[in-house]
């Protein structure tokens, strides 16, 4: 029989409301706590996963080949052989029967980490700055990050703390930003630890129906931000560490101006506000007679904590995070990424594409605008990418409109667009590079009338 939903308020045991601030609480110190850490501002989660890289560096190549040569013979088996004990059950069916499409990028992920992993086969798939940098570089950190933070998010989805605070700022986020209030969230996690964080919790939360797919695809290229870790890397890069509070307040300015403008045009606006699966929605925003904002957001999270009831739940909930990412999306990045690192590295094609911009540049009154233009496609294979060819630029507003747009572009294929591509958040790869060019143009005046002011 369903448990009858009481909507009166109502005072709640000691027990009740533990259930749902504890878990919460631990939730918000691990993901949303800026700390400092050898000299960085970053969360706990962020520390901890550092911890698993180092303990596991020498291993970890090693142990990203197997995962993702697991994902690509178990996929290769459902394709073929089509086994029941798959097929029938919900969750071995989801990860591994795909569409043609992916069943090509995995195996493109799968074929690219051996090459890579043994050194072997044209040397332009495997060199340092193409496969071997996701390789050495990238991967091992996705694989860090998505342990832990898998395995503890169930602390930000399953205690109340999403619908506390859905109910407190849906009547901020709603009318700003078109989303729902619990996206805050998603959006503090991104800044504060790591944009795969908030691109996570953005694709869990639309599996289990509390966002649509225009609420998902808005909240995944909008709000998956930059953290100010690498941030201050970025800066540091093209030498203007000096100048980071501005450069940060400037490229906070222009992504709240991109995140105003974005969801309110194609594609994001064309997103239907169906649900995954069918699903009917789950996230309720009206407030009912007798509740103000507050109340009611206690009653529906006390309502979410009530639901889980077993450790081994909990657990087993934080281990399906752990496979879907591990399992789904580093086939992904590799194979994504180590094409669009190729492209860069050994074609032209991305100073080609990037001469229409050389106009704008100069209407803007950006000091070499030739040189600067090369590096504004470049941002879509790699954020960093910009910053390392802008390090030869002589003008040091360049340099800075260069760092700051590295950063506003915000989809990159090495990292976020690959796991864009790889979750549940319906956005094909079209979508992602219409939206990389729309938060170019959107950001690129921003960044150049600041610099003007600063320079």
């Amino acid at each position: 029989m369903q448990k009858k939903i009481d909507m009166k308020p109502r005072k709640y045991s000691s027990k009740e409301l533990y259930k749902f601030i504890i878990p919460s609480i631990i939730g918000m110190l691990c993901f949303m706590t800026p700390i400092s850490y050898n000299g960085e501002v970053t969360i706990p989660v962020a520390v901890m996963s550092k911890f698993i890289q180092t303990g596991l560096e020498t291993v970890l190549p090693t142990i990203m080949t197997v995962v993702i040569a697991i994902t690509f013979i178990c996929s290769t088996i459902t394709k073929v052989f089509k086994p029941k004990a798959i097929l029938e059950n919900k969750y071995w069916n989801n990860l591994f029967n795909i569409t043609p499409l992916w069943y090509v990028i995995r195996t493109l992920g799968f074929i690219f980490i051996t090459l890579t992993y043994f050194k072997i086969g044209p040397e332009w798939v495997w060199s340092a700055d193409t496969g071997g940098f996701l390789f050495t570089d990238l991967l091992p950190v996705l694989f860090s990050v998505f342990i832990l933070a898998g395995l503890l998010l169930p602390l930000l989805l399953d205690f109340g703390l999403l619908e506390f605070f859905g109910a407190l700022l849906t009547r901020i986020m709603r009318p700003i930003f078109t989303l729902p209030g619990r996206s805050s969230i998603d959006c503090i996690t991104s800044w504060l630890g790591d944009g795969t964080l908030g691109v996570l919790l953005t694709s869990k939360q639309y599996e289990q129906g509390y966002y649509s797919e225009r609420e998902a695809s808005v909240i995944g290229t909008t709000f998956s931000a930059v953290s100010i870790t690498f941030s201050l890397v970025v800066i540091s890069q093209v030498n203007l560490t000096r100048l980071f509070v501005p450069y940060y307040l400037t490229v906070c300015l222009a992504g709240v101006v991109a995140a105003l403008i974005l969801p309110r045009i194609p594609p994001l606006s064309r997103k239907p506000d169906n649900y995954y699966m069918g699903q009917e929605k789950k996230n309720k925003e009206t407030i009912p007679e007798g509740f103000t904002p507050f109340k009611w957001g206690v009653k529906t999270a006390v309502d979410k904590a009530s639901e889980n009831n077993s450790v081994s739940g909990f657990f087993k909930s934080g281990f399906k995070n752990v496979l879907d990412m591990l399992l789904g999306v580093t086939p992904v990045v590799m194979a994504m990424g180590t094409l669009a690192l190729i492209l860069v590295t050994y074609t032209p094609i991305f100073k080609w594409i990037g001469m229409p911009f050389i106009p704008f540049l100069k209407l803007l009154g950006v000091p070499e605008a030739a040189a600067a233009s090369q590096t504004v496609i470049v941002g879509f294979t790699d954020m960093f990418l910009p910053s390392v060819m802008a390090a030869t630029i002589k003008s040091e507003m360049t340099r800075f409109i260069i760092a700051g747009l590295s950063v506003t572009q915000l989809i990159y294929m090495s990292e976020v667009g690959g796991l864009l591509l790889g979750s549940k958040i319906p956005v094909n790869l079209k979508d992602l590079f219409i939206l990389f060019l729309e938060r170019t143009i959107i950001t690129l005046p921003i960044l150049s009338l600041v610099a003007h002011i600063i320079f």
